[in-house]
């Protein structure tokens, strides 16, 4: 059988104790002063919650709130809880977020760490040369040492623990793309791409046939990966280089004799 419902209906006692959680309320609040009385919520049977006004600077929209009840078939009300909480207009922190998610780029510094998780989508495991934990087998060492082998698997990017995944290279070439792609502003006014200007320093791997390095110095773009779509003024084929002119003949001729 279900058990008995509990009226909503605020206790007759506790609702009429004001003054009783006023004082407990202005005790708590000392030495700031507590606002009107805001009203009353039944949390059960003779248990009552009145709300007061919050003064406190520091809490704008929050208010008191003091808990009083009474034992069955009894006539005196006492005080169960006095606490301040936030009221539907309070000011409150924000949600807590994790680390991980309120970095930016551009906040790490000197010194600092961000190891990349073990399920981070932009990565995907790589090919090593040896498992890690492993020992090598003994088998005849090939010519030039089991050294030389590394090094070249190192030099073919087949040395490390992971690499990028196809979302993280989606990702890198967003990035790239917009600032600078073929959309930019600088690029719309260029007076050519940088798939054709001597400035730009091919790349290696997957993205090559989409992206460069330009190491023009004088570009926008310096030292940045840019889309082979990309463009500036400083375009190595831009311009030609002006011609001096040829100088005025002078005025007054100093070499030849005047007519008289």
């Amino acid at each position: 059988m279900p058990g008995p419902t509990r009226s909503r209906t605020p206790d007759r006692l506790c609702a009429e104790a004001v003054d009783l959680a006023r004082d407990a309320a202005a005790q708590a609040a000392h030495p700031q002063p507590i606002g009107e009385h805001l009203g009353v919520v039944a949390e059960g049977d003779r248990l009552v919650t009145h709300f007061f006004g919050s003064r406190d600077p520091g809490y704008p929209g929050w208010r008191w709130g003091v808990t009083v009840a009474r034992a069955a078939r009894a006539r005196y009300v006492t005080v169960d809880e006095v606490a301040l909480t936030p009221g539907p207009e309070a000011l409150l922190a924000p949600d807590w977020v994790p680390w991980s998610e309120r970095l930016r780029p551009g906040d790490l510094g000197p010194g600092d760490l961000l190891p990349a998780e073990a399920d981070d989508v932009r990565l995907e495991p790589g090919v090593l040369a040896e498992a890690p934990g492993e020992e090598p087998e003994e088998e005849e060492e090939p010519a030039g040492g089991r050294g030389a082998v590394t090094d070249v698997a190192n030099k073919l990017g087949l040395g490390r623990r992971r690499v990028l995944s196809w979302v993280g290279l989606q990702e890198a070439a967003d990035r790239w793309e917009e600032r600078f792609g073929p959309e930019t502003p600088m690029a719309q006014a260029a007076p050519a791409s940088c798939a054709s200007c001597g400035f730009l320093l091919p790349m290696a791997g997957s993205l090559r046939q989409a992206f460069g390095v330009c190491a023009n110095e004088y570009a926008p773009a310096d030292g940045q990966v840019v889309s082979l779509s990309y463009g500036c003024g400083a375009h190595s084929e831009a311009a030609e280089v002006p011609k001096p002119q040829r100088p005025a003949p002078p005025v007054i001729d100093h070499l030849g004799a005047d007519p008289l």
